[in-house]
């Protein structure tokens, strides 16, 4: 099975932010203007281009690659992170751009009938683009990277023999990020399959919140804020 993200799988992606602060001339701004992206709370410093944000899975949360958007048969995963580059952030209003470079997931288990285990889960087609905006909600959006589409792999074990189920986004891969939690929230991102055997499931819907978003690229990986 596949994650959106990722399976996608938002870093940072992530995808990943959430500050304001004056923005720098790295950041896009003046000294009097408010960076999209800040570390700490509003007020706090731009994050800088070039800077690395990541986020790992909300603490007691899991990812989930359903079957349906309703139900709860499928994959899921105690371990999985977004890390994604900053390209641009200019100062508030406006929208900051990131390059999702990684989204990976680990422990995962299957409770589908025949699944015994999951051998691995991996993000194809990296890096993705990835949209931060500071408008109502903070709007997360993911897409595709000059390597192809959104899509992820699903490689099981099962009583038939070795499965591999691979999956392709449908539509928008989309989120948003909350300030004060510093996360990113993805519930029920549609991916619909695009390879594998006949036995996987058709259809896979990717829940999933990461965080707290912290700038990696600083001295003591702050967390970030989207303004």
């Amino acid at each position: 099975m596949r994650t959106r993200s990722c399976l996608a799988l938002a870093a940072v992606a992530a995808t990943l932010a959430v500050g304001a602060a004056p923005a720098s001339a790295s950041a896009g701004g003046t000294a009097a203007e408010t960076a999209v992206l800040t570390t700490g709370d509003a007020g706090g410093t731009p994050v800088a281009v070039g800077d690395v944000l990541v986020a790992p899975l909300a603490a007691n949360t899991r990812a989930t690659f359903y079957s349906t958007a309703t139900g709860s048969t499928g994959v899921t995963c105690a371990v999985s992170q977004f890390t994604a580059r900053v390209l641009g952030n200019p100062a508030a209003p406006g929208t900051a751009t990131e390059s999702l470079t990684g989204h990976t997931f680990g422990s995962c288990t299957s409770n589908v009938t025949g699944v015994t285990s999951v051998r691995s889960l991996t993000v194809g087609n990296l890096p993705y683009t990835v949209s931060v905006g500071d408008s109502a909600g903070y709007p997360v959006a993911i897409t595709a990277g000059v390597g192809g589409p959104v899509q992820a792999t699903a490689v099981l074990n099962s009583w038939f023999g070795t499965l591999t189920c691979s999956y392709q986004l449908s539509g928008a891969f989309t989120g948003s990020a909350d300030n004060a939690a510093h996360s990113l929230v993805f519930r029920n991102e549609h991916f619909v399959k695009s390879g594998g055997s006949s036995l996987c499931p058709g259809d896979g819907y990717f829940s999933a919140t990461y965080g707290p978003v912290t700038d990696s690229s600083q001295a003591g990986g702050p967390v970030v804020h989207v303004n």
